[in-house]
């Protein structure tokens, strides 16, 4: 008989650690644009929508980290949102537990996780590796 193993994580809920909201732009936007939402607003990631004009699906999530890897290669303005954008997005349930969560980051091999409406689908915030290690330090 064996018995599955509990985390701390199991415990906790991607609604208790999440970021509401969320910072979007179009796969046309240049990429310094998206490095100056970043910083103006102090995240790590913007949500690509596929939308022409309106709020489309998402289509990607642009981290700090791709803006690292793309500057690499040439000058932010000369790139686009949609050029770097990590796709398909992986989405994760408000009501998940953060062991869930992690375990979809590490099977993605992504620091982060848009949460969805469940009835409309749009996202309605961000989980990061970031927020389940704060979850994680106020538990102990």
């Amino acid at each position: 008989m064996t018995s599955a193993t509990t985390t701390p994580l199991d415990a906790l809920r991607v609604e208790d650690a999440m970021h509401v909201g969320v910072f979007t732009c179009e796969r046309e936007t240049p990429l310094v644009e998206v490095a100056r939402t970043m910083v103006r607003e102090s995240v790590h990631c913007v949500i690509v929508e596929s939308g022409s004009g309106e709020s489309g699906p998402v289509w990607g999530v642009v981290s700090n980290l791709d803006l690292v890897a793309a500057a690499t290669v040439r000058g932010l303005g000369e790139q686009t949102a949609g050029g770097s954008a990590a796709s398909p997005v992986v989405h994760v349930r408000r009501g998940e537990s953060l062991g869930r969560a992690a375990q979809l980051m590490t099977e993605h091999g992504t620091a982060h996780l848009v949460v969805a409406d469940p009835e409309t689908g749009r996202p309605i915030g961000v989980l990061s590796t970031l927020d389940i290690a704060a979850a994680l330090a106020e538990e102990a």
